[in-house]
């Protein structure tokens, strides 16, 4: 009876936690579609919308705050979606949780709240960013993203990046670079939004998890700005 007891005890404590790890990732999945509803909506002096269409998949960290990158600390977190389908012209993916760390970068972000936008431009980046493990600058190239619809897009530290990278804090939007920072898959938060273990590939383009009510808007918007993707 005790033991049967313990057990409900456990049982009756472990699910409220768990829907309020569920709520934080759709808190997250949210903030993120905020995010890319305002710099998206803003194409002047936003993302140029050439580099839109090309990119295969974006990576949207919310709200970065102050001290959130430490040595051997704490990280920001987001999400990534990518386009799905032969030759990526696919519908976009349910968001895979991501995680990102990166004490080198810290001062260049100061203290107020910094939301950063990615876009992986290739087969390459794309593939690793998968890894469970990515060094920015190192395992996949990355430069800062140049911004406004008629900014050029043609030097050649955008043509060879697989990834390129923007900042928004105060309301500014500007190209940064990310390099000898780290991404990797939030494990801990996928199974929490979506109830069992999965990898971010299996999440992105193995079709394993639907994709949650609350990252419908974010989806939407995407397919709204960029249908098709164009390749180079």
């Amino acid at each position: 009876m005790k033991r049967i007891a313990c057990l409900s005890l456990s049982l009756t404590l472990a699910l409220p936690m768990a829907a309020q790890a569920q709520s934080t990732e759709q808190e997250r999945i949210t903030a993120s579609y905020n995010v890319l509803k305002e710099i998206l909506g803003t194409p002047d002096k936003g993302i140029p919308q050439d580099l839109l269409d090309k990119s295969e998949c974006v990576v949207v960290y919310p709200s970065v705050k102050k001290g959130a990158f430490i040595v051997g600390g704490s990280y920001g977190r987001g999400l990534i979606t990518c386009r799905t389908g032969a030759n990526h012209n696919g519908p976009w993916s349910a968001p895979a949780m991501y995680a990102l760390e990166g004490a080198s970068f810290g001062f260049q972000v100061g203290g107020q709240a910094t939301d950063f936008v990615l876009l992986v431009m290739n087969d390459q980046g794309a593939k690793s960013v998968m890894t469970s493990k990515v060094k920015l600058g190192g395992d996949a190239s990355i430069a800062a993203g140049p911004v406004g619809r008629n900014a050029s897009a043609e030097t050649d530290a955008v043509l060879k990046a697989q990834i390129l990278s923007w900042s928004r804090a105060r309301g500014v939007f500007a190209g940064i670079s990310l390099a000898g920072s780290t991404m990797r898959s939030d494990d801990g938060a996928n199974k929490s939004l979506y109830g069992q273990e999965l990898s971010a590939t299996d999440i992105v383009y193995g079709g394993k998890a639907k994709a949650p009510a609350s990252a419908a808007p974010l989806i939407a918007l995407l397919t709204k700005k960029t249908p098709r993707h164009i390749d180079k």
